[in-house]
């Protein structure tokens, strides 16, 4: 871009003024000077546009349609909600009073408000609340079209394949004999072809062609692209942020308890039940007491006197319980009660303990008279009460039992069976979840009149524990409670709050209620309250009236809330009990009888009023009651009175009071003074000591019951009342005092109780933020508390931080204070205080009663501080709207600042300044003040801060109406200037502690990143993207470590997740803005004239580049390229973690793009893909470092194509690469498999997500576009993108059903995800410490209180990690996959179209067409939909259709390739794709025929590509095969242009010869199982194509690859060696070289099989001809390729004598190149080799082989019948091993009972067997040497090497047995000769020649002699000696015991002259056979003699005697000759029997 076209592009973005602020921020951080330099380093953020000019003056010129929508903002982009709070309850809990004071008016204006929520309505677009979640994914996934691929169709058939192949087994070899024309024809003749394609033989214009082949791809496309890819990872989705929790009261696990009966023994009176739960760990009772009533109507009504009426809440007989902290020391006490009477508990239990109503007869009258004394007490004493008994139910033995529903059984024997269990932990503990259960309990404790106290509880439920409880031995009182306890319902029907409301659903209030009961929780509950509650418990503990005189013995306490001293001033808000009124005026404890100082267990529940005076007080009367009527004795004596107010200093007065106790009513006025006041006059009990205990506690929304809270609310109620002076504790408040003590109290705050802050939160927060907005006028002057407010603020926030963190989100935001912000938190709109706060200012005073003013309306006054409605003096003037000295816009610093030096306000009724400021501005200029601790503390949880900013400046804007304003104008300038400030300060602290304090600074770099996300949703957007620039440059240091990056990333994602950044990145304008001066003609929006001026090459250049326009004007997304660029540099310290964050980044946006409703449409999509076409070029220069998914297996060399399989290793057939190689095609070309893959740097997942995220990019880019930026591209980088397309087929291949279900896509994520964590933490980057502490933080004890979407994502993260998925999921799962495979090979396509267009036009590109092509083929090559192949074929036509000559011109390998793609499918079992394929194939054909009237190389080529497919395809169909061969006999026959011709003829040559290949490599199909055979097969193809080369090759090659598979290495170099000499043989026809080898002679002393390689026959094709040798071996560099390889294989068969053959013809060639270096290779490979034979020359180290013959006999076995061979197996092969093999192999072909093995090595007669069975005839067989043969068979390695003689014996005896005696021994000894010598290219060798020599007894013998002389010759002269083995050979040598030994055959042969002379010659061998012997005897007991030891000697001794014996024995038999052998019997014949046969 030249400097002039970059000047008027700077002058276009700084035409407007900027504020103050620009020139601040680029003063602090200096501007690039773009002018000076040609670009700025991606190091460093360019200057963005300046975006609100940009948009102001380009007017958007597109229609209103889905383009324009990317121009701006739309305008409700921010939508303020008021949404109604939701009421539990039926009725309001409101309290009953009209008028409030201001701490009830405040609370209830928390607790009433709406909630005030400002959102942006688009947000839901973006990945901050929508995650790209599984579920979301599989949303967009429904309704896929299912794929077909080829993979599942041929998985299909396979099942169906495998019921045929036992039919097809049994056929013969050679049903089919191989040159059978007529058949072949035949068989074609009658099949029938595929369907022909239309218009394939038309001819069009190539436009024409390409038009409506591209119209074809659009059709039924896949609109987006990542839809189908798996969703980006979630762990990575920094920006997630899930929507706070509405704020509401906690509620703990909840269970239900129903009390269903209560029975005893006898009924007499009623009986009153009371529930609560008490820990006996904490030692605190956790819930209110639930009263219940079992009484029968008859029993009720004894009482009616006492209770005329009934309220229905008061006959609940269920209750909810609600625990927060389950625990195993959890118990529900059962209290009983009865009506008081006289006599004291035991006795008034007694009658319960004995009788019972089955005995009526026995204790009627007794029974009468209890009923009768019952009546009376209770109409007498009916309304008061006695403890009675009570019992306990250990929760844990409910909720962990597994019993059945019913349970009861004694409480004893329940203790037995939960003894085991009771040392149960917290995990049994989940109240919410177990079986439900129905209880009897039978047995009471009766109460015990001086253990009431919960003290004493505690103790006895402490003891039930323990197996030997006391309780045990008290006598029970027996009855039956009959109790329900379950899990609660989350919306149980009928329900009643604590106080008394009615909870929805309540659908009847008629029904008999269930009670909710208040929870005490055992530990402190972290939860704001939201709701209305005033409760107060009185707990009358203990009394003591020892010293009382008179008659006080059954006490009652009488408990009275009093409104004043009045007695008809006391209350009703007692709450009753059950079976009684709602609420009482007072309410008694129970009596316990007899007693002077008794403990109580009363709960007495009051609802107290809101406002409370200090009239207010409790008051408690103390009565005797007398139990017996008595004359002129009153029911009840009052003896005592005492009291306690209940407010003072503005506090509700709680907790334990001991209360002295006055004898008479007090005086007047004593409800302000406590009882402790001794009054004049008055008669104290026991001398006014304190005789009563008693506790109060409230639950109260209202009352803080917290000194530092009450003081600070007091106060702040103090100023707004002006209620002055006030008296507070100890000091009185004035307006001189209130402002220091103010600021003391927000300074005491932090001694506050946290559990209290929490609570009342929501009101401290308001207040705090109420005195930061409103600042409060004392004494006429401004006070300002902004400073001190935000440092109580920032320590309370951050108190709460750390102390509750379990409760926060992934940012570290507690959700508190979240939902506090999100919910209730706005700028107080109306004021409802009075005149003294500075306010607006009103004409009317507003009427006193209205206190409570809600206002739903939103004022539209503007109350910013630039207007001033009145006017005030002018130094108040100068004090509001001066800039004055040092920023007094604020009171920091200021001369005016009250208190100042100049401060002069004074206070004036009839004057009021509007002084309220904006909360955001206030925070943000405190923040920039800010110093130490407050700084710190602030920073600690700036996130707070930043949303309390931003919610304040949404608010102002609706509130003043500024929203409509331009950006520019809606925030002051040193508002401006404050957040420049403060963004800077922030910055610099991420920069400069990132190694400190990691945590602290991730988090606040979140913080900073959402911060100004918002801030771009409210504020001039170019001012905030200066502020990202100003981070930008303070967040990178010189060495950029990963954890600055990661930071960095992690900001830029956050940034760029804002719903709008596409707009933000303002896709529609274009970078070189056009030479027209007026600025609205440059834009260019709509597609057209997008690209209008992006024809100067440079401008388009520039779009696919991180040039400085781009990122200037798409400033978020060239910071996000940007950084990907920097992090995936190759050399850059590449960590994983990085990579993974920026793909994942880039891949989450785009991710968003293709599921946002808003960019469906296809031309929004490719503007959108402006944003991101600089990734094309970036992952270009990834290549290297990208996984390579085209290498399946981990190393395979180009030239070892043998050595691996990359196919199923169990398939035994040759892998795909490997066939390529055969076939004499190369691999697949791609830059990846050169040296350079070493850095291969990015995981697989990586580079799989950074390849989808390119083909997006490709897909939805603009074609022109690209195609103009191709075309500009050179050569080298087409081929570089060509090879990225390449990859990228390999990378999103479809893996087939089968893999799908194989695969556990655990393993690979899991463990990827582990190498990053594990590196992470080896770095010691950010993150890993952040890991595990949210690992802890999400194992916290608030797991109820968790962020709920972390829920969501364990839960979808679960799923897709499970692994049994379910078959509709794999089969959807499929589906996805498949069209995913599809549409990225489409993409590819439609690139390489693109590609192809640009070299249609410059002719320079043709170098690039075989790329092209090369990335086509290798798309076919892999497994593809029918879809894509038919667009693949037809882009393959066109391709060869334009450029013709690139295949038939110049390079062979490509031809040969595209044959065999084609030939592959052809083969295809889906119709579509057979029909395309043989279309392409018939038009190869043709279009080869015209240029040059013969089509050799085609013919040549498809003939190559048919032997390579069937010798490797695994699946492969030779009857789809048929079909399309006979399809393009079709096409021929209907070419009317060429019918005249002679191609239809040759067409039909080449389709008849394929099909005979065809049906020969079927039956090597058939063989696949039987290495043998198939190699046998393979062998005989090869030998088919004598006559050409290039096949011969191609199949000794596929055998090479087979045997190296099978590991017989020898025989793959043999085939590599007959490789070399065929390709010898034909570059000697071609030229005579001296240096090279004269054709296969030169190869005879390798192996003498060589020779048949030689091309002598007449019928051998001149090579010059088109087409023949054509293949890349045929060269010098194919031979020694070919030579070196047969080395290496000699080398693995350790046959290194072979291996200096070898190189004896490399040599040659080595030196005429004069290629010193490979001749060094070379020798050093020699001396290698001899010092292996040298250090091996024994030979046992090297086992070369061992050889059996094996007879093939039956006709099951087809051609094999009767045929012998030598096989050679592994060495060391035992018999047995071999038998097992073959029997196996063929009893699985044919049948277990079919297959037999011969088990002798006889002759086999044919006509004895049984045609129906198999048989098989295994021996084992020796090579066989003639004695000429041994001269030259010197080393081990000879006699072991070009083997073609081998012999086996057989002993027999003339009479069939195979054994006899020694003069009846006969032996055969069978001498085999085979065709070829082993080792040759295949494993067995046909015997073609069959010798037997038949030996005589008398020649057995001497054999045996012989032997047995060897034997010893070697003993004796074995160095080093071995004196055991000698010892061996002797004893069996002359040892006596010897059977049949020397001295036996001797006597048996020798004694006798033989009567046939022809035994004479064998006499007398025999005779000198012996003579030997015996000298050898003498010589080794001469050797043994000087070897043994002492203890040997008489051993020796007795040897020698033997010998002795032995010598003297045979001495006559030795020396007896026979005379007429030595007459001349010169004519005598030799008299073996030898019998030859063929």
């Amino acid at each position: 871009m030249s400097v002039t076209v970059l000047y008027r592009f700077l002058s276009v973005s700084d035409r407007t003024v900027a504020a103050e602020v620009r020139k601040q921020v680029s003063r602090e951080y200096g501007s690039p000077q773009l002018s000076k330099k040609r670009g700025v380093p991606l190091t460093e953020v360019v200057e963005p546009v300046d975006y609100e000019e940009y948009v102001s003056s380009h007017a958007p010129g597109a229609e209103p349609g889905p383009l324009r929508q990317l121009m701006e903002f739309p305008p409700d982009d921010l939508e303020l909600l008021l949404q109604d709070r939701e009421c539990t309850t039926l009725e309001p809990p409101l309290p009953e009073e009209d008028t409030f004071d201001p701490r009830v008016r405040d609370a209830l204006g928390v607790y009433t408000d709406d909630w005030l929520i400002i959102q942006r309505k688009y947000q839901r677009y973006s990945t901050t609340h929508t995650p790209h979640s599984s579920e979301r994914q599989r949303e967009r996934q429904r309704g896929l079209v299912k794929q077909t691929f080829e993979l599942d169709e041929a998985a299909a058939t396979d099942r169906q394949d495998d019921q045929d192949d036992a039919k097809r087994r049994s056929v013969s070899l050679d049903d089919t004999p191989r040159g059978s024309w007529a058949s072949s024809i035949f068989d074609l003749k009658n099949s029938s072809p595929d369907a022909l394609l239309p218009s394939v033989l038309e001819r069009t214009a190539a436009e024409d062609m390409d038009r409506r082949n591209a119209e074809a791809r659009l059709q039924g496309r896949h609109s987006d692209l990542l839809g189908l890819f798996p969703p980006p990872d979630e762990d990575e989705a920094v920006e997630r942020c899930s929507v706070p929790e509405v704020p509401k009261e906690h509620c703990g696990q909840r269970i239900m308890v129903k009390c269903l009966s209560l029975k005893f023994e006898i009924e007499i009176e009623p009986i009153f039940g009371t529930l609560a739960l008490y820990d006996v760990k904490e030692k605190k009772k956790i819930s209110e007491d639930f009263h219940f009533d079992l009484n029968s109507d008859q029993m009720k009504g004894l009482l009616r006197l006492h209770t005329p009426h009934t309220a229905i809440s008061t006959l609940a007989r269920s209750a909810i319980f609600s625990i927060t902290y389950p625990s195993a020391d959890i118990f529900l006490v059962i209290k009983l009660e009865k009506v008081l009477q006289q006599g004291d508990i035991g006795e008034s239990c007694e009658p319960y303990m004995v009788m019972k109503e089955s005995d009526s007869s026995k204790h009627k009258e007794k029974l009468e008279k209890l009923r009768l004394q019952a009546e009376t007490s209770c109409s007498r004493l009916g309304r008061y009460r006695m403890p009675f008994a009570w019992t306990a139910i250990h929760l844990v033995n409910i909720v962990s039992s597994v019993g059945g529903l019913e349970r009861h059984g004694t409480w004893n024997e329940r203790r037995k069976k939960g003894s085991e269990r009771m040392s149960v932990g917290e995990d049994m503990c989940n109240f919410s979840t177990f079986r439900p259960a129905t209880l009897t309990v039978t047995n009471f404790f009766k109460q015990e009149g001086d253990r009431l106290s919960d003290e004493d509880l505690y103790k006895f439920l402490a003891d039930m524990r323990r197996p030997s409880s006391v309780l045990r031995r008290l006598r029970p009182v027996t009855a039956q409670l009959k109790i329900d306890i379950s899990p609660a319902p989350d919306s149980p029907h009928y329900c009643l709050s604590p106080e008394l409301l009615h909870v929805k659903p309540y659908p009847d209030l008629r029904v008999r209620p269930t009670k909710e009961v208040l929870e005490f929780p055992a530990r402190y509950v972290y939860t704001p309250h939201t709701t209305y509650r005033n409760l107060l418990y009185i707990y009358p503990q203990s009394l003591n009236f020892s010293s009382r005189q008179g008659s006080v013995r059954n006490i009652a306490v009488k408990v009275q809330f009093m409104a004043g001293e009045d007695l008809s001033l006391a209350m009703p808000v007692i709450f009753g009990k059950s079976s009684c009124a709602e609420f009482f005026t007072e309410a008694y404890s129970p009596v316990i009888y007899h007693d002077k100082s008794p403990e109580f267990y009363e709960e007495v529940k009051m609802k107290i009023p809101a406002n409370l005076t200090d009239n207010h007080h409790l008051l408690f009367t103390f009565y005797h009651i007398s139990c017996q009527p008595k004359q002129n004795t009153p029911l009840e004596t009052p003896v005592g009175y005492t009291w306690i107010p209940l407010m003072q200093h503005g506090r509700l007065r709680t907790g334990s009071f001991s209360l002295p106790v006055s004898v008479e009513k007090p005086p007047p006025s004593y409800s302000v003074l406590t009882p402790d006041v001794s009054l004049p006059g008055m008669k104290w009990v026991d001398n006014h000591k304190q005789v009563f205990n008693v506790e109060v506690t409230a639950a109260s929304s209202v009352h803080t019951q917290d000194p530092h809270l009450d003081k600070f609310f007091t106060l702040c109620y103090v100023l707004e009342e002006y209620s002055f002076p006030f008296r507070l504790k100890d000091c009185i408040i004035s307006e001189a005092n209130v402002e220091g003590e103010l600021k003391a109290s927000m300074t005491g705050l932090r001694g506050a109780l946290l559990d209290t802050c929490v609570r009342f939160l929501h009101q401290l927060l308001s207040k705090l933020i109420l005195l930061i907005v409103h600042p409060p006028v004392i004494a006429g002057q401004i006070v300002n508390l902004g400073r001190a407010a935000f440092e109580a603020m920032s320590l309370l926030v951050n108190q709460i931080h750390k102390n509750l963190e379990g409760n926060q989100d992934q940012h570290g935001r507690n959700n508190l204070l979240a939902s506090y912000i999100h919910y209730c938190f706005h700028l107080p709109t109306s004021e409802p205080l009075p005149i003294q706060y500075a306010t607006l200012s009103r004409a009317t005073a507003r009427p006193s009663t209205l206190h409570l003013a809600r206002s739903k309306s939103i004022s539209n006054s503007n109350p910013d501080l630039a207007s001033t409605p009145t006017s005030p003096d002018e130094e108040v003037q100068r004090i509001i709207s001066s800039k004055g000295i040092d920023r007094s816009h604020s009171w920091v610093n200021s001369a005016y600042a009250p208190g100042g030096s100049r401060a002069v306000l004074r206070r004036n009724p009839n004057f009021t300044c509007e002084l309220k400021q904006l909360l955001h501005e206030e925070l943000a200029l405190q923040w920039v003040v800010s110093t130490s601790t407050v700084r710190e503390a602030a920073l600690q949880q700036a996130w707070f801060f930043f949303q309390l900013m931003t919610k304040s400046m949404s608010h102002h804007l609706f509130l003043s109406s500024r929203i409509d304003l331009p950006r520019r104008q809606r925030f002051p300038d040193r508002f401006v200037d404050d957040i420049a400030a403060l963004v800077g300060a922030i910055s610099a602290d991420v920069a400069g502690r990132y190694h400190k304090d990691v945590e602290l600074v991730e988090r606040l770099n979140s913080s900073l990143a959402f911060f100004l996300n918002d801030l771009l949703s409210l504020m001039d957007r170019g001012f905030v993207f200066n502020l990202i620039r100003s981070y930008y440059k303070q967040v990178r240091a010189p060495q950029n470590p990963s954890s600055l990056t990661a930071l960095r990333m992690d900001f830029t994602r956050i940034l760029c997740s804002h719903e709008h950044y596409v707009t933000l990145n303002l896709p529609c304008s274009t970078l070189s803005p056009p030479a027209s001066p007026s600025p609205s003609t440059s834009s260019t929006t709509s597609q057209g004239s997008a690209f209008s001026s992006m024809h100067q090459d440079q401008g388009v250049a520039s779009m696919f580049e991180l040039s400085v326009p781009f990122r200037q004007q798409h400033f978020l997304s060239g910071l996000l390229l940007t950084e990907l660029s920097l992090i995936l540099e190759p050399d850059g310290e590449g960590v994983f973690f990085l990579h993974k964050k920026a793909i994942s980044a880039v891949h989450s946006l785009m991710s968003s793009h293709d599921a946002d409703p808003r960019y469906t449409d296809p031309q929004v999509r490719t503007h959108i893909a402006q944003l991101y076409l600089p990734l094309i070029p970036i992952v270009m220069d990834t290549l290297p470092q990208l996984h390579d998914f085209t290498d399946t297996s981990q190393a395979r060399g180009r030239h070892a194509p043998a050595m691996q399989d990359d196919g199923d290793p169990d398939n035994g057939t040759i892998s795909q690469s490997v066939a390529m190689a055969i076939a004499g095609s190369p691999l697949p070309r791609s830059s990846l498999s050169q040296a350079g893959r070493q850095c291969s740097s990015l995981s697989a997942e990586c580079s799989r997500t950074l390849l989808v995220s390119f083909l997006w990019v490709l897909k939805n880019a603009d074609a022109a576009l690209l195609e103009s930026w191709v075309s500009d591209l050179s050569v080298m980088q087409i081929n570089r993108l060509l090879d990225l397309l390449h990859l990228s087929v390999s990378c999103f291949e479809y893996k087939g059903k089968k893999a799908l279900e194989r695969i556990n896509s655990l393993t690979f994520k899991k463990s990827q995800d582990m190498k990053a964590r594990l590196e992470e933490a080896i770095l010691g980057t950010i993150g890993a410490r952040q890991e595990m502490v949210r690992r802890c933080r999400e194992r916290s004890p608030y797991g109820n209180e968790n962020v709920r979407w972390r829920k969501n994502v364990t839960h979808w993260r679960q799923n897709t990690d499970r692994v049994d998925k379910t078959k509709a999921e794999t089969e959807q799962e499929s589906v996805v996959d498949g069209n995913l495979a599809t549409e990225a090979s489409l993409v590819v396509l439609d690139t390489l179209e693109i590609i192809v267009k640009t070299v249609l036009v410059s002719e320079l590109k043709e170098s690039v067409l075989g790329g092209v092509l090369r990335v086509l083929l290798h798309s076919m090559a892999g497994s593809q939909s029918a879809l894509f192949l038919q667009h693949c074929f037809t882009t393959q036509r066109g391709l060869v259709f334009k450029f013709p000559e690139m295949l038939f011109e110049e390079d062979t390998e490509l031809c040969a390739d595209l044959c065999l793609r084609l030939l592959r499918h052809c083969s295809s079992s889906v119709g579509s794709v057979r029909s395309q394929a043989s279309a392409s194939l018939y038009l190869l054909m043709r279009q080869n025929f015209e240029i040059g009237n013969n089509f050799a190389r085609v013919k040549m080529q498809v003939t190559m590509s048919l032997s390579s497919l069937v010798g490797t395809s695994q699946n492969f169909n030779e009857e789809h095969l048929r079909r399309s061969l006979k399809t393009i006999l079709t096409y021929a026959e209907e070419d009317l242009e060429l019918r005249d011709s002679p191609f239809p003829e040759q067409v039909q040559d080449l389709v008849f010869n394929l099909h005979m290949i065809l049906t020969d490599t079927v039956k090597m199909k058939e063989h696949q199982q039987d290495p043998e055979m198939l190699i046998d097969l393979m062998y005989r193809i090869a030998k088919g194509y004598q006559n050409s080369p290039d096949l011969r090759l191609t199949w000794l090659q596929n055998m090479a690859g087979k045997h190296s598979e099978r590991g017989n290495h020898a025989e793959a170099a043999h085939c590599l060696v007959h490789s070399a000499a065929l390709v010898a043989e034909y570059l000697n026809m071609l030229e005579d070289c001296r240096y090279m080898p004269i054709g296969c002679v030169t190869f005879q002393h390798i192996s003498s099989n060589v020779l048949e390689e030689s091309a002598v026959s007449d019928d051998i094709l001149s090579p010059e001809e088109e087409g023949i040798c054509a293949g890349k071996y045929f060269s010098e560099l194919g031979l020694v390729g070919l030579l070196e390889q047969a080395a290496t294989s000699f080398h693995m068969a350790s046959m290194y004598e072979a291996i200096n053959e070898v190189y004896k013809i490399l040599l040659p060639v080595h030196e005429a190149n004069r290629d010193f270096k490979k001749l060094a290779t070379v020798h050093g490979k020699l001396q290698d080799t001899f010092n292996k034979i040298y250090n091996q020359s024994s030979g046992w180290e090297r086992m070369f082989g061992t050889y059996f013959r094996v007879g093939f006999y039956g006709c099951r076995f087809g051609d094999l019948d009767e045929q012998e061979f030598v096989y050679k197996e592994p060495s060391i092969t035992k018999l047995a091993e071999i038998s097992y093999r073959l029997e196996e192999f063929y009893a699985e072909r044919f049948g277990d009972d079919v297959v037999e093995i011969i088990k002798d090595s006889n002759h086999v007669d044919k006509n004895k067997l049984d045609p129906n069975k198999a048989y098989l005839q295994i021996t084992y067989v020796e090579p066989f040497f003639d004695t000429y043969e041994l001269k030259e068979r010197i080393t081990y390695f000879d006699k072991n090497y070009n083997l073609r003689t081998f012999m086996y014996c057989t002993p027999f005896t003339l009479d069939g047995r195979a054994h006899g005696d020694l003069h009846e021994q006969y032996k055969r000894k069978s001498i085999l000769t085979t065709s070829h010598a082993f080792p040759y290219i295949k494993t067995r060798i046909n015997v073609i020649h069959k010798e037997e020599i038949i030996l005589v007894p008398m020649e057995v013998a001497i054999e045996d002699m012989q032997k047995k002389t060897q034997e010893l010759a070697f003993a004796t002269h074995q160095e080093p000696a071995d004196a055991k083995m000698l010892q061996m050979v002797l004893q069996g040598s002359v040892g006596t015991t010897v059977n049949q030994g020397p001295l036996e055959v001797a006597q048996v042969f020798l004694s006798d002259i033989p009567d046939d002379p022809k035994l004479y010659r064998h006499h007398n061998k025999l005779r000198l056979c012996f003579k030997d012997f015996t000298k050898r005897c003498e010589d080794a007991l001469r050797r043994n003699k000087t070897l043994i030891g002492p203890d040997q000697k008489e051993y020796h001794k007795e040897m020698e005697r033997n010998f002795n014996k032995l010598k003297e024995s045979l001495g006559p038999l030795i020396t007896r000759k026979i005379p007429q052998l030595y007459r001349t019997l010169n004519s005598f014949s030799s008299s073996s029997l030898r019998r030859g046969d063929c």
